[in-house]
């Protein structure tokens, strides 16, 4: 009688869930892309201080609009050029990075605490609860916010702490939209009811049974709220109640070069160009992130 080998146990078994989520991962093209730029962006900001050039705030008025490297002229003391006091560009690009990716991750983390809270509890206790907060829901969707935010801003006066807090507070609405829609329906699953039946609390069902199911939804939304509240900054900032000179801020950088916008063009494309990249690197990362943890993919 002829003996077989065995075979391994990854053919019995089949792969581990651990390898296949690495297959998912490093499968998705989208987030292995917005993943390498959303690196970079953070790698960049991190090492602001040892890669940039210049000082951010360092003015002289002698190499004022220095032409970046790719134009006839320039210099390497500034190599993407310096804008209309002299402050060389490479330096608060990368150090408006920090801002950036400080903005969006603050406004991202309180306006979902904020709209995670409300929309959870909404759609696991329903009936009068999910009333009261369903009205606050429509009452903030009828708010204007863009008109909200600059009169805020306009009257307590623009600041890093300003921004950050306005933006947090009025930005939680799409949190509690998707986790009320989501919570519903999984609240009607059949392992919710078991675990009440087994005696588990409304904290535990909460923490162990809701969220870990609607953590792929959460994740996506909060890509898209960081994504949006870092171009809102750039908005605020723009028109002059963001982020106040001489900090260095995407959004004021572009504002700053929109009066040499027919002579030095690239004194707004080079802002203009690094907010989209970023914006995009966190949507890519999102949506990917949302395939890869998907319940059904697991």
């Amino acid at each position: 009688m002829e003996l077989r080998p065995i075979p391994p146990v990854e053919e019995i078994l089949g792969p581990s869930p651990g390898r296949l989520l690495r297959r998912r991962i490093f499968g998705h093209t989208g987030l292995m892309i917005g993943g390498i730029l959303l690196s970079a962006i953070i790698l960049f900001a991190l090492l602001a201080p040892v890669l940039s050039p210049q000082d951010p705030y360092s003015q002289s008025l002698t190499t004022r609009l220095s032409k970046p490297f790719w134009h006839a002229g320039s210099t390497w003391k500034h190599p993407l050029g310096s804008d209309h006091v002299g402050r060389d560009y490479l330096s608060r690009l990368l150090y408006g990075a920090q801002i950036s990716l400080l903005i969006g991750f603050c406004v991202a983390l309180i306006s979902g605490v904020i709209g995670t809270a409300l929309g959870v509890v909404a759609g696991y206790f329903g009936g009068r609860v999910d009333m009261v907060i369903t009205f606050i829901i429509t009452l903030r969707l009828s708010i204007p916010f863009v008109l909200v935010a600059v009169a805020v801003v306009g009257i307590v006066g623009g600041s890093l702490k300003v921004v950050i807090i306005v933006l947090g507070l009025l930005l939680w609405n799409r949190y509690a939209v998707v986790m009320r829609s989501a919570t519903q329906q999984v609240r009607n699953q059949d392992y919710i009811p078991a675990a009440e039946a087994v005696g588990c609390s409304t904290t535990r069902i909460l923490l162990s049974e809701i969220m870990p199911n609607i953590v792929n939804n959460l994740v996506v939304v909060a890509t898209l709220e960081m994504a949006n509240a870092i171009l809102l900054e750039a908005a605020l900032s723009f028109l002059g109640l963001g982020v106040q000179p001489p900090t260095p801020s995407w959004g004021l950088m572009i504002s700053e070069g929109k009066d040499f916008l027919f002579f030095e063009p690239w004194l707004i494309s080079i802002p203009g160009i690094a907010l989209f990249i970023l914006v995009l690197a966190i949507n890519l990362v999102g949506d990917g992130i949302r395939d890869v943890t998907a319940p059904e993919n697991r």
